[in-house]
C-alpha cells in the first residue's frame, strides 16, 4: 500500500491526475492489476487516498515548524516557510487542474483541508509573533488569517497559476511573501 501511495503521489503531483493510469503505475510497481486493485478499489479511492496521506504530510510538518514559537519567533517562521515550500513544491499545475476538473467534491475537501491548516498553523505562529512584538497587534488575528486564506484561494488556484505562469508553489511563496510584508513590525524587519 505504502510503495503504491508513493508512487502514485509522485506521478499524479508531476503530471496530473488525468495521465496516470492503474496499469501505469502497477507495471511500473511490478505487480499485478489484481494486487493493486485489492489496495484500491478505483482511481478516485487512490487519489484519495494520495491527497489525505499528502494533508497528514503537511500538517505534521507544519505542526513541527511552529513547536515552541514562544522562544524564537524568527527561526519558527522561518521553518514554517521551508516546510511550506518543501511542501508545496512537490504540486504541479497539471495535478491541482486535474483534481479541480475531475473531482470537484474531492478538489472542495481541498480547499477545506488548506483553510484549516492555514488556520490553525499560521494562527499559532502570528500569535507567537504579536507577543513577542513582531507582528501587528493592531490587526486582530482572525481578520489576517482570513486575509491569508482569501488571497491563498485566489492566486494559488488552477487557473490563476496557470495564467501568471506559476506553480503553485511559487505562487503561495509570493502570497506569503506579500502577507508577511504587510504584517511584520519594524522591530521585526530589523530581525530578518
Amino acid at each position: 500500500r505504502a510503495r503504491i501511495l508513493a508512487s502514485a503521489r509522485r506521478h499524479f503531483f508531476s503530471h496530473g491526475f488525468r495521465g496516470v493510469t492503474m496499469d501505469d503505475l502497477a507495471a511500473e510497481l511490478g505487480m499485478s492489476k489484481k494486487t493493486f486493485y485489492q489496495y484500491f478499489a478505483n482511481k478516485n479511492a487512490l487519489l484519495e487516498a494520495v491527497l489525505e496521506d499528502k494533508f497528514r504530510s503537511v500538517d505534521s510538518d507544519l505542526a513541527a515548524a511552529v513547536a515552541d514559537c514562544g522562544k524564537n519567533f524568527s527561526l519558527c517562521l522561518h521553518r514554517l516557510l521551508i516546510a511550506m515550500q518543501r511542501q508545496t513544491q512537490e504540486l504541479q499545475p497539471a495535478f491541482v487542474r486535474d483534481v479541480q476538473r475531475s473531482a470537484p467534491e474531492l478538489f472542495r475537501r481541498v480547499q477545506k483541508r488548506r483553510r484549516e491548516i492555514i488556520q490553525r498553523h499560521f494562527a499559532r505562529l502570528l500569535a507567537a509573533g504579536q507577543k513577542a512584538g513582531l507582528i501587528r497587534k493592531d490587526i486582530p488575528l482572525q481578520v489576517a488569517i482570513e486575509i491569508l486564506i482569501g488571497t491563498t484561494e485566489a492566486i494559488v488556484n488552477p487557473a490563476k497559476v496557470v495564467e501568471l505562469e506559476l506553480t503553485p508553489g511559487k505562487a503561495f511563496s509570493a502570497v506569503i511573501a506579500i502577507f508577511l510584508e504587510g504584517m511584520i513590525t519594524a522591530k521585526g524587519r530589523k530581525q530578518k
